[in-house]
């Protein structure tokens, strides 16, 4: 013969230090199927609380010790127990102990002498409330994880799009510039040599020819011969110079660029840095409007460091571009003298750690940004800067790639009115690393 065991519908703590009270609950809610746990005090309730989870507290009123209002009270103080629904059990009918004892967080009261159909109608709706808003809680929980992941695949298509048209568009302009500039490149040394040679040539006839037919005469006075002669080797050594920087720009846009490379790469990040402060160098320049912006290095001895070149790339322009904003906003609200006491400035410093780590330290000593700013620089969309100056995808992407793509870290420090500083820690060595998505909600911010 088989006996069928009706399932527990809950947890009930009932708090009362009357036996016969106790009893009666007991065995009414045990016979319905509900678990029903004991306690003879508020003491004895705030320990049985922690162990057994109730859904919900039958609690009387008038108890020795802590009464059942300052159970509550503790109950409700509580983050861990905080949510559980309190009822209160008492032969009080003053409406101000009712007030009282809902202000202090119970949903209901049932009164003594306790009426047991009653009682159970009141459990079940407050056990149902309950799971209503359980179910409630997890449907908007599970809605915000959809809504961070809808987020974090925008930010993943905006970055693949960005990076790809980015990179392509630079490759493309390095390569239409570096054909014509290598042609004009080689053929400086020759020139150079074929015009040292006609001056030669003008210095003889000058010395074979120490008075020179009038008409000659009157051209090497209307051309100024002496000048040209002293300012052609300038000429020449201003377009070597320009050439060389020209060489230079296209070399870091292929180095920022990268397409030509799959997988991670072994570079000196030195190199990488002072590719994407070349292509930064007409906003950091002084300009009629711009007083400029100085760039102080720290490098220390780095070893080569397995990465993604071009993705590290994105996350120095983004952070230096940032940096320049913020210094180039501060200086339209400073005087000329205040600008010259306390020039703009941006210091980049580098290390390598004992952890077979290398941390790059990138600080600015502008305004700075207040904490609760700081806290959300990381988050998707998120931008202090006026409408169509900034999409709040720089720093989020920024942070995918160094803790995702890197497994390294990046955190910001920042002191309001002395400047933010954000350091970059990646590990040399990318072959043991094994990608963490869930390091994605989990953002580290220090704050000074």
């Amino acid at each position: 013969m088989s006996v069928e065991i009706t399932a527990p519908k809950g947890t009930i703590l009932v708090v009362d230090d009357n036996p016969t009270n106790i009893q009666v609950l007991f065995d009414v809610l045990s016979e319905i199927g509900y678990r029903v746990a004991i306690a003879k005090s508020g003491e004895a309730a705030l320990q049985r609380v922690q162990s057994y989870h109730p859904d919900i507290i039958l609690l009387d009123v008038m108890m020795p010790g802590i009464d059942g209002f300052e159970t509550c009270q503790r109950l409700k103080a509580d983050c861990a127990t905080c949510d559980i629904p309190v009822i209160f059990m008492t032969a009080l009918s003053d409406t101000v102990d009712k007030v009282k004892g809902l202000s202090l967080g119970a949903v209901d009261y049932i009164t003594k002498p306790i009426q047991h159909e009653e009682a159970l109608a009141r459990i079940r709706v407050h056990l149902q409330l309950r799971e209503s808003q359980k179910s409630s809680q997890q449907k908007t929980t599970e809605l915000s994880q959809a809504l961070d992941i809808l987020k974090q695949a925008q930010v993943h298509l905006v970055q693949s799009e960005k990076m790809s048209s980015l990179g392509q568009m630079m490759a493309g302009v390095a390569h239409e510039i570096n054909n014509p500039m290598t042609f004009i490149h080689a053929n400086l040394a020759p020139a150079k040599e074929h015009i040292q040679d006609l001056l030669n040539f003008i210095e003889l006839y000058r010395q074979c020819h120490p008075q020179p037919h009038p008409k000659i005469q009157d051209w090497m006075d209307e051309v100024d011969i002496d000048y040209l002669e002293a300012d052609l080797p300038k000429l020449m050594n201003s377009l070597k110079l320009g050439s060389d920087r020209i060489r230079q720009i296209v070399l870091s846009l292929r180095n920022f660029s990268r397409l030509d490379e799959s997988g991670t790469q072994t570079v000196d990040l030195h190199e990488n840095i002072e590719s994407t402060l070349l292509l930064l160098q007409h906003r950091l320049k002084a300009r009629p409007e711009h007083p400029g912006i100085q760039v102080v290095r720290d490098y220390g001895h780095l070893p080569h460091v397995e990465c993604y070149p071009s993705q590290l790339n994105q996350v120095f322009m983004n952070i230096f571009g940032n940096a320049i904003d913020a210094l180039e906003q501060r200086d339209q609200q400073r005087s000329s003298d205040e600008i010259r006491a306390n020039p703009s400035n941006i210091a980049i410093r580098t290390e390598h750690l004992a952890n077979e780590s290398i941390a790059i330290c990138i600080a600015d000593n502008g305004c700075g940004v207040k904490e609760n700013v700081c806290s959300q620089m990381f988050e998707p969309f998120f931008t202090t800067k006026p409408i169509n100056k900034g999409t709040g995808l720089g720093l989020s992407i920024s942070y995918q790639i160094v803790t995702q793509k890197h497994g390294g870290k990046i955190y910001c420090q920042s002191t309001l009115g002395k400047g933010t500083e954000f350091t970059i820690e990646i590990p040399v060595r990318q072959a043991g690393f094994v990608k963490l998505t869930q390091m994605a909600t989990s953002k580290p911010v220090r704050f000074s």
